[in-house]
């Protein structure tokens, strides 16, 4: 499904330098200053100096809050005495909850049935009232926007404001004061929000300073609308497949946020969920930061190679806000990924010795056992077999070849099982 631009409509570019400069005033009322860490594991990788703009320290989780205050701000008092609706799984609900509860606005959140709990909770913690309505985002969506309908609240979207797009500019003006000599910067994208707002904030710094700054966007190839819609020159909608980086699964462009994008972006690119779990294990193991996926983005696509830059090079943290069960899935499944943990299936007859046979193969090339599971019960199994399901860890893709050529050098014949 595609849309074309409205040729009589005029195209809104983003907020002024002015604008994002104001926006910057009311939001530090709110918000804090978040860390600028430089990586040199990351730096070594790219062959340019890398910095983690940290917004997964931010209040609520995320820059979310950044956008979210800075539209309420603006509500006139009949609007605030309506009260503020919005419809969010997560970042954005914390957003707009926390900043309603600052400016003394009552909120009312829907969010999908079987939403995170943490998610839930932290939304509830900071006075919204929440709604569990919809089985996916659409109708959680729909739910909310009736909701409106009927009470006449101020509905706050996530990403295609005004309002928002400048405040959530007020993350550019903050790296580029932060590290003055920024050549390119890297940020994830969802509906457009974010990179629309840090792309006009640095470009125009930029412009101010007589240089140029690169602005890289990073979608997840499972949910990437922009590709196609920035090669058709209009936005396209697309079908969302799975994802862990549900935090920027849109299936189509932001309306205000597509032409900002067209008009400042440099380039955007995808990755894969194996490249998001990877990203997820090297912030935990050397930034000894916690990143949820769609927030890890701009990490992975350095990991994968799709990012180049030969100067200083920001990537954005734009989140940290990480259901535990799904990290400890993510985790196992960046492990991996990185070939330090392997599951193998090996059928062995049925007589005794065969575990502590296998046990000293894998002794002899130091791999450590980490589970085992020895049934009788396994489809494929003949009657005088039992299959043995066991899980090791490596040092990575030379140790995990050793590991399985050893098995296979001693007559066995291992069947990798893939983690979920």
């Amino acid at each position: 499904m595609t849309s074309a631009p409205d040729p009589s409509e005029p195209v809104y570019l983003g907020p002024t330098l002015a604008q994002i400069e104001e926006a910057r005033e009311v939001v530090a009322e709110v918000i804090q200053s978040t860390p600028m860490d430089p990586s040199a594991y990351l730096g070594a990788l790219l062959g340019a100096p890398v910095w983690l703009k940290a917004e997964n320290l931010q209040r609520t989780g995320s820059y979310k809050i950044r956008g979210a205050y800075n539209r309420l701000s603006r509500l006139t008092a009949d609007e605030r005495a309506r009260g503020v609706v919005a419809a969010s799984a997560g970042n954005h609900a914390q957003g707009v909850a926390l900043a309603a509860q600052r400016l003394g606005i009552a909120a009312t959140i829907f969010m999908p049935v079987g939403v995170a709990l943490p998610k839930l909770q932290a939304t509830r913690a900071y006075g919204a009232q929440t709604v569990l309505e919809g089985t996916n985002f659409s109708e959680t969506l729909a739910a909310a926007q009736e909701f409106t309908v009927k009470t006449g609240a101020v509905f706050i979207p996530p990403y295609s404001h005004e309002d928002v797009i400048t405040g959530q500019a007020t993350l550019g003006l903050e790296i580029v004061d932060q590290l003055p000599d920024v050549e390119t910067v890297v940020v994830p994208i969802g509906g457009g929000g974010l990179i629309a707002g840090v792309a006009k904030a640095v470009k125009l710094r930029a412009d101010a300073s007589g240089r140029s700054i690169r602005v890289i966007g990073v979608q997840a190839e499972n949910a990437a609308a922009y590709p196609p819609s920035l090669a058709a020159g209009h936005q396209v909608t697309v079908d969302l497949e799975p994802t862990i980086a549900d935090g920027i699964a849109v299936s189509r462009p932001g309306d205000l946020n597509f032409p900002i994008v067209r008009e400042y972006v440099d380039e955007v690119v995808t990755i894969s969920e194996d490249d998001l779990a990877r990203a997820i294990l090297v912030l935990l193991e050397r930034a000894k930061l916690v990143v949820e996926p769609a927030g890890a983005a701009g990490v992975a696509a350095i990991l994968a190679g799709k990012v180049w830059a030969t100067g200083p090079t920001v990537a954005i943290l734009s989140g940290g806000n990480i259901d535990p069960l799904l990290m400890q899935r993510v985790i196992a499944h960046g492990l991996e990924a990185s070939a330090r943990y392997l599951t193998v299936r090996i059928m062995l007859p049925d007589r005794p010795g065969q575990l502590a046979t296998i046990s000293q193969i894998l002794a002899e090339v130091g791999a450590n056992v980490v589970e085992v599971l020895h049934t009788r019960h396994h489809n494929g199994l003949q009657i005088s077999q039992v299959a043995l399901e066991i899980s090791v860890e490596t040092r990575g893709p030379e140790h995990r070849a050793e590991v399985l050529a050893h098995l296979r050098g001693a007559g066995y014949e291992p069947i990798v099982e893939q983690a979920e």
